[in-house]
């Protein structure tokens, strides 16, 4: 399946807080920081209603749970003069729950032999926990397996 025959994430996947902002950040450069990551639906900086001043966060809204990776791992640390680290959203409903607000894990898993997909790795692995990407490697030329994958967002 290709990427534009892809069905449509849940939107919460794709959100994405941005913390740290200085107050000079606007809309527009939050944008420009955050789309070399992926294609942005929504970016905005929340301002204080009465003051209209930035609040000093915001939000972006990737197309994909690919591209909020990409983002999370990015190293655009820098923005405006201000060191920023963005982090998954966590909806209101959901920060309430127990483990809500836990770090996010990447985990490699390497060993993996030629004929093992997708749905192998995730059979086996999510009784130990959610995973919402997994990778497996490929040589870029020949499109082999290199035996090795990754997991985004293992919790």
């Amino acid at each position: 399946m290709s990427k534009s025959e892809s069905p449509k994430e849940p939107e919460q996947l794709g959100k994405l807080f941005i913390g740290g902002l200085s107050f000079e950040t606007t809309d527009e450069s939050l944008r420009g920081h955050f789309e070399q990551c992926g294609m942005l639906t929504d970016c905005v900086v929340r301002r204080d209603p009465n003051t209209k001043c930035s609040r000093g966060f915001g939000f972006d809204l990737y197309a994909t749970v690919e591209e909020v990776v990409a983002a999370m791992n990015a190293r655009l640390q820098k923005l405006d003069g201000r060191v920023v680290k963005p982090k998954r959203a966590v909806s209101q409903d959901d920060s309430q729950r127990p483990g809500a607000h836990l770090t996010v894990k990447n985990i490699f898993v390497g060993g993996i032999k030629e004929d093992t997909e997708e749905h192998h790795l995730r059979d086996y692995f999510e009784q130990y926990g959610k995973i919402e990407v997994i990778e497996i490697m490929t040589d870029r030329g020949s499109s082999k397996k290199r035996g090795f994958a990754f997991f985004f967002n293992f919790f």
